[in-house]
């Protein structure tokens, strides 16, 4: 999914948001900041001036954890929350080998973390924590290496087709070869690696089978989601485009998209004419060198069905009052109200984002629907989707039809299987399969994608679906329950659980939620980034431990889709099977159990769970 994930989840371009936090691998996120003008922006100064405007105070307080051994940040995370109980914001650890750093806000709790941690002993060893030096800002330092002559001869910088489509110069039919070339030898080391780690798969190894990957039925301007970013280019000029490094490297400079053949025209349009709003505006493009500025990025959504047009425009506002932020909404409305007559495109939906430092246990940043409809809607597998504007949605819609036809057959639903959507998004997945299978269940995090998903089975008239709001780790073993209480006494259970995470893959709680469901007996993996996934695959396979209880999922067949021509990525979905009799727990509930009988309580669930999977 570009799941929830996110979303740019193998998208071409990552997430503005993503790209302007990578300052995260050196600072912290942004939080409050003073007074805003054109003077702060002469001040921001050297390599620590960022230190004094209290904005990043996790890096005021930080500590350096020595002689740790191999370790994951998983487990230090819970070592340092769950169990000294630290009040920590962020873990810093290039190698996760022998060393790392961590963050607090207050001096107070930076200095309990270093009395807890100096002398403790973890996993065999005794740990050394002492208090570490802030990191120099990157783009200052960079930029004090140019002044004093240290970087030799500047770099080109890359031009907006390089940074964003690399293959765009390559025939299309090569393009494919070469993402197969990659997913083939991607998946011989996976297969490698596992025959190492589980001896018991090799006789499902050897009959495992890669098909290709399959084209995108379009090629050019197939991006149904853009995110771009307002700075300036080499010239000074204020730009809405893509960014052509990150922060953490020292490049704030922005590029236009008009030349970019992914995108739409639909979203070229939207971002020229947001420029146009930035360049008139009295309010100031943000600047992440000083943190000073208010316009901070624009999402657009887009739909090739109907044609309508989502804008979001982002806006940095800890620099802003009330009535400021109130004035900048009317200059939005005003602005896309009266866009003259003779416009290609019209926007036909117009959010404000509240883009700034979020809070402790903030998921997203929160968005004000200012003028025209609240949805756009898009088709996939002859279906209608309403789309929010932070709901996850496939980028390219032509390709998913073609990637959920592949899901659907490598997982061969009948009338009596019941699927199991993890990570739903909108429910495109979920309602795809409904026709096929007796039922379908969904769950997703995002609460306005799964009021969408639910509005979504309504539209297209499906009622043998049902849709949950919260954590994958924590709804697996509930829908597996309610399946099998629903399930007619004496046929076999025919349960498919289907994944398509963001980028990063699932967690290991997820996976060890589904490797313990016994009833689970095949799922169909759908992956953006299968270099990530890669962890996943092996963690299904792995032979069964303390960590990862029940029988292990085997690969049986995998197929790739193009969903992101002229760009590096690839989409894949791998079919597991877990080799696995019968057993008693399986089978469906007897007759007197389930009469008159809704599936249980979230409690009684979690309590005769092991009893079920």
């Amino acid at each position: 999914m570009d799941c929830l994930s996110t979303e740019i989840t193998a998208e071409t371009i990552k997430d503005t948001t993503e790209i302007i936090a990578s300052i995260e691998n050196v600072l912290e996120k942004e939080n409050t900041a003073g007074e805003i003008g054109k003077e702060e922006t002469e001040k921001a100064g050297d390599e620590f001036a960022y230190l004094e405007r209290n904005e990043f105070t996790s890096e005021i307080y930080k500590i350096e954890v020595k002689n740790m051994g191999y370790f994951g940040i998983g487990e230090f995370k819970k070592l340092l929350k769950n169990t000294l109980k630290l009040d920590m914001t962020k873990i810093k650890s290039p190698t996760r080998k022998e060393f790392a750093f961590v963050c607090f806000r207050t001096q107070e709790d930076q200095q309990r973390a270093l009395e807890t941690l100096n002398g403790y002993k973890w996993k065999g060893r005794v740990l050394k924590a002492l208090a570490a030096k802030a990191s120099a800002d990157p783009l200052q330092k960079k930029r004090a290496a140019e002044d004093q002559g240290g970087e030799g001869k500047p770099k080109r910088q890359r031009t907006a087709v390089e940074a964003t489509c690399p293959l765009a110069n390559m025939p299309y039919d090569q393009q494919l070869k070469q993402k197969s070339d990659e997913m083939s030898t991607l998946l011989k080391k996976y297969t490698q690696e596992l025959r190492k780690i589980n001896p018991r798969a090799k006789p499902h190894l050897d009959k495992f089978k890669f098909q290709e990957v399959l084209a995108s039925p379009t090629v050019a301007g197939y991006r149904n989601k853009n995110e771009f970013t307002v700075g300036k280019n080499s010239l000074g000029e204020v730009v809405v485009g893509f960014r052509l490094g990150c922060y953490s490297d020292g490049s704030v400079e922005v590029a236009e998209v008009q030349d970019l053949p992914h995108l739409p025209e639909q979203a070229k349009w939207a971002a020229r004419s947001f420029q146009e709003l930035v360049r008139k505006s009295k309010f100031l493009p943000f600047n992440p060198d000083g943190n000073v500025g208010h316009f901070r990025q624009l999402m657009v959504r887009c739909s090739s069905a109907t044609g309508e047009l989502m804008l979001v425009a982002g806006i940095y506002s800890s620099n802003l009052t009330a009535a400021e932020q109130q004035e900048l909404k009317d200059e939005l409305k005003s602005y896309y109200e009266s866009v003259e007559e003779g416009a290609p495109y019209k926007c036909t939906s117009l959010y404000y984002q509240d883009v700034k430092h979020r809070e402790a246990g903030q998921m997203v940043n929160p968005v004000d629907h200012i003028l025209g409809s609240t949805h756009i809607t898009d088709t996939i597998q002859g279906l209608q989707f309403r789309i929010s504007p932070l709901a996850f949605f496939q980028i390219n819609t032509a390709g998913a039809n073609v990637l959920y036809q592949q899901a659907i057959d490598l997982a061969a639903p009948t009338k009596d299987t019941t699927m199991l959507d993890i990570c739903c998004g909108t429910g495109t997945i979920t309602l795809a399969f409904a026709k096929h299978c007796k039922k379908v269940l969904g769950v997703e995090i995002v609460p306005d994608a799964i009021k969408d998903a639910e509005f979504n089975a309504e539209a297209n008239g499906i009622k043998n679906c049902k849709f949950f709001t919260g954590n994958a780790d924590d709804f697996i073993k509930s829908m597996v329950r309610e399946a099998l209480y629903e399930q007619e006494p004496g046929k076999p259970v025919d349960l498919i659980a289907v994944v398509d995470p963001p980028r990063a893959g699932l967690h290991n709680r997820s996976i060890a939620a589904i490797r313990s469901a016994s009833a689970i007996n095949r799922l169909v993996y759908v992956s953006c980034n299968p270099h990530s996934a890669k962890r996943n695959f092996i963690e299904l396979a792995r032979p069964e431990s303390k960590a990862y209880k029940g029988e292990p999922f085997y690969p049986k067949s995998a197929v790739a889709v193009d969903m992101f021509p002229h760009t590096t990525h690839t989409e894949l979905v791998i079919l597991f099977e877990r080799e696995q009799t019968a057993k008693p727990d399986e089978k469906a509930a007897p007759a007197e159990e389930q009469a008159g009988t809704e599936a249980p309580t979230e409690a009684i669930i979690e309590e005769n769970i092991s009893t079920a999977t």
